[in-house]
């Protein structure tokens, strides 16, 4: 938790955190913001309301004492996302402030996600949840 404390605090100025409405389209995409149990997914399991796998949960600083116990807990999991998002969506910018498009990619493809062609399809369906670039 103190990990995630410093990434919010160690956000530079003009550049914003990601919106709750980003973040509630992320978690409707997701688990339809249910607290889903862990399951296998691509090579690794996947639990909880933004369905976090191991290496997500450790990059937002382990909050929670595991990587299951933080991603059933939604203020948990919703803060090891703000942390993660804190620690990688400059690495979508290009001289912008990160969008919900590019917050949305690296939660489906990691810190390089918004640069693969590969989370194009996710941000699609995080837009027809209702979320747009800007939101």
């Amino acid at each position: 938790m103190l990990f995630a404390a410093i990434f919010l605090c160690l956000l530079p100025l003009g550049m914003s955190a990601i919106s709750s409405h980003c973040l509630d389209c992320i978690c409707s995409l997701e688990s339809g913001c249910r607290p889903l149990a862990c399951k296998w997914d691509v090579n690794s399991p996947s639990c909880g309301y933004y369905q976090l796998k191991q290496v997500y949960w450790i990059d937002c600083g382990k909050p929670g004492g595991s990587l299951t116990a933080c991603a059933l807990d939604k203020s948990c999991a919703t803060r090891c996302v703000k942390a993660y998002m804190s620690r990688y969506g400059t690495h979508c910018t290009r001289g912008h402030t990160p969008t919900c498009e590019d917050y949305a990619r690296i939660h489906n493809g990691g810190p390089g996600g918004c640069h693969r062609s590969a989370t194009l399809g996710y941000w699609s369906k995080i837009r027809a949840r209702g979320c747009s670039k800007y939101s």
